[in-house]
């Protein structure tokens, strides 16, 4: 693996038994991830991006789920993630990879205070006292811009807004200076301006640290800022990938459209209502045979529903999986939309 890169994610399947039927929940994600930088995964609720960053952290219900795939790997320095015991994963899991979850009053104990909750990773893996833990704890707080800490260290997680809950996972994820930080809708059900102070908090502290992020949201406007790069995924499988230019000034896959289309943009003056995608994802307990979003796609073809799209590439970091961009395929019609999309969405960086 190249020496910058720290994660390796490769031919990725995660599929889980229920009463309906075995679904297909991640089909074949590839990735990496280099040291200091932010990888956005973007999609819709249902797409497989929680799903796909719980199975890094080896969170997934073993009796439940199924990850599978042809030389599938999970490769952090040099090792498969996905061959390691419990044991040796709980030695990574908030030591080298943390991860920040959607909602933090579900994942704070609501019974201990927050300084113990801090604490406890630091006790652990680091292996100091819990009068020296307590110390760094506060540092902590302090760090991840708590007001009057040494009074905060002492609540519960109900004495505190969603802000600062928040605020308190953050820090508890990087109480042990991991190398890689997953953050899981970091700023859901956060007002806009809480959500810019969490996101520019992240971003500090990655700076400050050198930790590389994954970044997982349905909101391709809250990545615009931070993401270096960003993949797209659809009905569990990556559909365009590139860096956070490329995705925003010259998007190829007409799901990437539909995302940026329905975000509000200062430029439009007139009240007009806000674009909405039409349809719902496939049943992936039985996935479509071609692309899995010719259903819902205004471009589609007849290949499109009965053959899966091939891999173009856009140049070294840029890709997608759309028939519209085969030689063979007539782009007289949707020429001028690919434009109109990074020329409109030029506003968002």
């Amino acid at each position: 693996m190249n020496s910058k890169k720290i994660l390796g994610v490769r031919n990725l399947h995660v599929s889980f038994k229920t009463y309906a039927g075995v679904v297909q929940a991640v089909r074949g994600v590839d990735f990496y991830l280099e040291k200091g930088e932010t990888l956005a995964i973007v999609g819709e609720s249902g797409c497989g991006k929680t799903v796909t960053v719980k199975t890094i952290m080896g969170l997934l219900p073993k009796e439940q789920s199924i990850v599978s795939g042809e030389g599938v790997e999970v490769n952090f320095h040099n090792k498969n993630l996905l061959n390691l015991s419990e044991n040796e994963m709980a030695e990574i899991r908030g030591n080298h990879i943390s991860m920040i979850f959607q909602d933090p009053m579900t994942s704070l104990n609501p019974t201990m205070k927050i300084g113990n909750q801090i604490a406890e990773s630091i006790v652990i893996h680091e292996n100091k006292s819990e009068e020296e833990a307590k110390k760094i704890a506060l540092n902590i707080l302090e760090l991840v811009n708590i007001p009057n800490a040494k009074e905060r260290i002492n609540q519960y997680p109900f004495e505190l807004s969603g802000g600062m809950r928040q605020r308190i996972m953050i820090g508890i994820a990087l109480a042990c200076d991991p190398e890689i930080l997953i953050a899981d809708e970091p700023t859901t059900a956060l007002d806009v301006t809480i959500q810019a102070q969490i996101m520019d908090l992240i971003k500090k502290l990655q700076d400050k640290k050198n930790t590389g992020v994954i970044l997982v949201t349905h909101d391709l406007g809250v990545v615009a800022s931070v993401a270096d790069r960003i993949q797209v995924m659809y009905a569990g499988e990556v559909v365009e990938r590139g860096t956070t230019n490329e995705i925003f000034y010259s998007p190829k896959h007409p799901y990437t459209f539909a995302l940026l289309e329905s975000i509000p943009k200062l430029s439009d003056h007139k009240q007009k209502e806000l674009y909405s995608l039409v349809g719902t994802p496939p049943d992936l307990t039985n996935p479509p045979k071609g692309c899995p979003f010719a259903a819902r796609c205004k471009y589609a073809m007849k290949i499109c529903r009965v053959k899966h799209p091939e891999i173009t590439s856009f140049g070294e970091t840029q890709e997608s999986s759309c028939w519209l961009h085969h030689e063979k395929a007539d782009l007289s019609d949707v020429s001028e939309i690919l434009l109109k999309r990074g020329v409109a969405n030029a506003e968002f960086k």
